[in-house]
C-alpha cells in the first residue's frame, strides 16, 4: 500500500518496468506522447488515486480525489477493468486490456502479471476475497474466488478455477477445480523480477 510520496514513486517505477515502458531518449518520449499505452495510463491513474486517497485525504484534497476517481472510472470503463485501489503491490503488469474483475477485499503482492478475462472475488456470501503472494502469474480466463491464500512464486494456468488455498511455492496451478500440476521457475515467466 502506498503510504508516502516515496512509495508512490517506487510503485510507478516498478509498474513502468513491469510494463516495459521505456522513457529514455527523445524518440521514446515522443512515441509515448503520441501513442500512449492505455494500460500504462490506467496504472498511473490508479497509483495517483491510491496516493491521494491514502496520504492526502484531508481539506481541499477531497475535491481533487473526487476528480481523480472520475478520471479513474472513465478509463476503467474504457478498458473494461473493475479494479479497486489498494489491491496490487508494486510491479503490476496488466498484459492486455479486456475484462478484469477484482473484489475490493482481495490483496495481491508485488510483481503480479495478469491477463484478460480474469475474475478474483469473494465466494457466495463471504466478504473476504483471495490473498495472493508476491510474484504471481495469472493466465487468461483464470477464476480465483473465496477466502483463500495463494503462495509466492505461483503460476495460475489459463481458465483455471481456483477455489481452495495452496501452500507450496514455485508451483503451477491449473484445471477445474485447480490443482498443482508441476513446478515452475517464476523468473522465466515474469522476467522483470
Amino acid at each position: 500500500m502506498i503510504n508516502n510520496k516515496k512509495d508512490y514513486l517506487e510503485y510507478l517505477t516498478r509498474d513502468r518496468i513491469a510494463l516495459e515502458i521505456y522513457n529514455q531518449g527523445a524518440v521514446n518520449k515522443i512515441k509515448n506522447l503520441i501513442f500512449p499505452d492505455p494500460v500504462w495510463t490506467f496504472q498511473k491513474r490508479m497509483r495517483q488515486l491510491e496516493y491521494y486517497t491514502n496520504c492526502k485525504n484531508y481539506g481541499l484534497y477531497h475535491f481533487y480525489i473526487y476528480y481523480l476517481k472520475y478520471r479513474y472510472k472513465l478509463i476503467s470503463i474504457k478498458l473494461n477493468f473493475t479494479i479497486p485501489i489498494n489491491v496490487f503491490g508494486p510491479g503490476l503488469s496488466i498484459v492486455h486490456y479486456g475484462t478484469i474483475i477484482i473484489n475490493f477485499t482481495s490483496k495481491i503482492g508485488s510483481n503480479c502479471r495478469i491477463h484478460a478475462c480474469v475474475n478474483i472475488g469473494a465466494s457466495g456470501g463471504e466478504i473476504q476475497g483471495p490473498q495472493l503472494g508476491d510474484n504471481i502469474y495469472i493466465a487468461p480466463g483464470a477464476k480465483i474466488y473465496g477466502n483463500i491464500w495463494i503462495p509466492n512464486n505461483t503460476a495460475i494456468g489459463a481458465n483455471a478455477v481456483v477455489n481452495k488455498s495452496f501452500t507450496k511455492e514455485n508451483t503451477i496451478i491449473a484445471g477445474i477445480p485447480a490443482k498443482v500440476i508441476g513446478e515452475v521457475d517464476i523468473k522465466k515467466i515474469i522476467k522483470y523480477i
